[in-house]
């Protein structure tokens, strides 16, 4: 048999970037693949690339000109791997490959961003049909090419085939360290180490770990941006200085993808102007949407997660920036003196340990979601892999991540990171620095949402009586909304008749 005619292990639908590179990354781990997209010049830069990457010699990858050649490429039974847009793409494509002949007992897994409802549907819209499979990716184009991360759910039976794929094309750990093995070398793969890619569970838990794995996304980035502007606005530090402060934070327990990336955009100069390229990048910011997906579930749940939600709030103030300018013309800011230089240092100190005080609280907010959204669909999670396989080859992939696996092992029921006897002791070690700094921030007037309500999210959490009491006060007053009392037994409910003159007589309901 030719190599032209030589079967192909994995069929692949979509040569846009991620899955340009996913294809490569599936050729170097020694998988023949079948690739259609309906843009042929996308496959025209893969078989290039693919060319290039092997010395002139090629045909790892075979370029296909239907949905019919596709499926008649490959082995059987098929397994074929979606990479297009969420949404109605994915099921156009799905539509294809039935009309092409697909059987009941191939597989199409869907590596998009989708939503993890349209999962659910989807799982059981193709039944009999095909195995319709999901796996999130986290990593952007360079993870997708040398090892992302991969959040698979959906028939076990599916995993058991896909698993072996997956965990060959992952981002690998080492399992002593808890630090990623990187080598971004075409054709010499990393294959040592744990890869990050476990099962998820059922249909769509997958998709949903995702999602709040970028609402975290949204919520560290946030915070890093906030601590840049105190030290901009309130300090009158650089870019450039700003930047060496955050490249020796990521020596530290601030090590992360997210720390290491914002150091290199702060150092990095525009060629046009000679400024630094961030004061030249117009202060809007846009979103794809997981975030808002992300914060949403948590108000639908009713599981608080508002330094998640003050991320999507911030991108959206952000786009305001014709009534922002108008409004720091006319709007008052603060009258009290900016931080001494003499200061600088202690400052900087604060709003390292707020920035990590902050982000253990994120991961608090997203872990405990999952684990409300896991009781909420009956998902068994396993919330010590997820941490392992976010270590390596996502966008929030840091060493902190070690710590989280740590408590979660120790205790796989634990009702909240923030109890967990390291993460407890490391708030207790930093809190007041924390305080000092969104204190500072706030009295000279600069923004720190997500810093705040980080605060607020840790202080409501250890404060053993809040003011619900006089919020349901409130609510039975105006609409007769009944209250349980802390003398009497849960689950029985009161109703006062506040209408009556003289004293308001407690009823019963």
């Amino acid at each position: 048999m030719t190599a032209s005619t030589q079967l192909c292990d994995i069929g692949f639908v979509g040569a846009g970037v991620m899955g340009k590179n996913l294809i490569l990354n599936l050729a170097d781990h020694g998988y023949r693949v079948a690739a259609f997209d309906l843009d042929h010049k996308k496959l025209e830069s893969v078989i290039s690339q693919d060319v290039l990457e092997t010395n002139g010699q090629g045909g790892r990858v075979i370029a296909c000109s239907s949905y019919t050649e596709l499926l008649s490429r490959l082995t059987q039974p098929h397994l074929v791997i979606l990479s297009v847009p969420a949404g109605k793409p994915v099921d156009d494509v799905c539509c294809k490959l039935i009309d092409a002949g697909i059987a009941a007992d191939d597989i199409v897994v869907d590596t998009g961003n989708s939503l993890w409802t349209d999962t659910v549907r989807r799982e059981k819209h193709y039944e009999g049909k095909f195995i319709f499979f999901s796996t999130a990716v986290s990593g952007g184009e360079v993870g997708a090419r040398f090892g992302p991360s991969l959040m698979p759910s959906g028939d076990p039976y599916a995993w058991t085939r896909i698993e072996p794929v997956w965990r060959a094309i992952a981002a690998k750990v080492d399992p002593a360290t808890g630090r990623a093995i990187e080598r971004y070398e075409p054709g010499n793969p990393v294959k040592e180490g744990d890869a990050c890619a476990t099962y998820i569970g059922p249909s769509g838990s997958g998709h949903y770990v995702k999602m709040v794995h970028n609402g975290i996304e949204y919520a560290d980035m946030q915070l890093i941006c906030e601590v840049y502007q105190v030290m901009r606005d309130a300090l009158g530090m650089s870019a450039l200085q700003v930047a060496e402060v955050f490249k020796s934070w990521n020596q530290g327990i601030l090590n992360s993808y997210l720390m290491e990336i914002s150091a290199e955009v702060l150092a990095t100069k525009d060629s046009d102007t000679g400024l630094p390229l961030v004061d030249v990048i117009l202060d809007k910011a846009g979103q794809k949407g997981t975030g808002l997906w992300t914060a949403v579930s948590s108000l639908e749940l009713g599981c608080a997660s508002p330094t998640i939600a003050e991320a999507v709030y911030a991108r959206s103030i952000s786009t305001n920036k014709e009534q922002r300018v108008a409004a720091s013309t006319i709007l008052a800011g603060s009258s009290h003196d900016k931080p001494l230089e003499t200061q600088r240092e202690v400052l900087i100190k604060q709003l390292h340990d707020a920035l990590y005080c902050a982000k253990i609280c994120v991961y608090a907010q997203g872990f405990d979601l999952m684990k409300t959204a896991g009781a909420e669909h009956g998902w068994q999670l396993n919330f010590a892999e997820i941490a392992k396989i976010w270590r390596a080859g996502c966008i929030i992939r840091a060493v902190f991540l070690q710590s989280i696996t740590d408590a979660y092992e120790r205790n796989d029921d634990l009702a909240n990171l923030l109890v967990d006897p390291f993460f407890a002791k490391q708030i207790s070690l930093n809190q007041m620095n924390w305080r000092r700094a969104v204190a500072e921030a706030t009295m000279v007037g600069v923004p720190v949402p997500a810093l705040s309500s980080a605060l607020s999210y840790y202080d409501s959490y250890r404060t053993a009586v809040l003011p619900a009491n006089l919020l349901q006060g409130q609510r039975d007053y105006f609409g007769a909304h009944t209250f349980e009392r802390t003398d009497k037994a849960k689950g029985k409910f009161f109703h006062v008749d506040w209408s009556l003159p003289g004293r308001p007589m407690v009823k019963v309901k």
